[in-house]
């Protein structure tokens, strides 16, 4: 049985990946900060399928101490990793030239620094067996900045940045790197706003997206999936 981690996931996209994988038949495992929605995840993932194994850990993953004890946790769960999904992600608007220095830091550290350490925890055995794929949720912020977009705009250029480097990296150990770029997606994080749910793109699409790239053959990479709602971004 194959194994995925999935970063961010008790909710939204996140949630909408591991839930894909799970009905496949995949082991997961997934972190985010509240240990509610992540047993409630969990059960829901048990009804999906029985057979299945799921880790769900409580994690901040603006920390690097407790992004290298969940690594620790899901390789010693999973035994192997064969998709890593660094889903994980703060946003905080406000324009990056007077925003305060905590908040810069704080996207920082959970927008680019969280995806790092993740993946050098887990990438030596993917190097070992030459195998394993990749996905680092960029934005389509991570292309082009948006408006009162900030630290955002900042550290998703950078995890761009960063999944491209490793892309080139990783190349000779038959390891896949994929960057996602979502835009507007019907998440929590756009709860109270006056739009209607189908200007969204649905999560699922993105979950969807990443699976059916996956399932390429080892000798192709897609290395960019832009999305975009169908009437443009909101």
């Amino acid at each position: 049985m194959n194994n995925i981690v999935v970063s961010g996931a008790s909710r939204g996209i996140g949630k909408a990946i591991a839930l894909h994988f799970a009905q496949a038949g995949w082991n997961v495992a997934f972190c985010s900060r509240s240990q509610d929605k992540l047993d409630s995840f969990k059960k829901e993932l048990e009804k999906v399928n029985s057979k299945g194994r799921y880790l769900a850990f409580s994690c901040d993953m603006s920390k690097q101490d407790e992004v290298e004890i969940f690594a620790a946790a899901a390789a010693d769960f999973l035994g192997k990793v064969d998709v890593l999904v660094n889903n994980a992600g703060v946003f905080l608007p406000g324009n990056v030239h007077d925003m305060e220095g905590k908040d810069f830091e704080l996207m920082m550290r959970t927008n680019i620094s969280s995806a790092f350490t993740l993946t050098k925890a887990l990438v030596g055995e993917m190097k070992k067996y030459k195998v394993g794929h990749i996905f680092n949720m960029s934005s389509i912020a991570g292309f082009m900045a948006y408006p009162n977009g900030g630290a955002y705009n900042v550290s998703k250029h950078a995890l761009t940045g960063y999944s491209k480097t490793l892309r080139d990296e990783l190349k000779p150990f038959n390891i896949r790197v994929t960057t996602i770029y979502p835009g507007a997606t019907l998440t929590d994080s756009w709860s109270g706003v006056d739009i209607p749910d189908s200007r969204f793109m649905p999560a699922s699409d993105i979950a969807q997206s990443i699976w059916d790239v996956h399932q390429l053959s080892n000798r192709t990479v897609v290395e960019d999936i832009v999305l975009r709602p169908q009437l443009g971004d909101i």
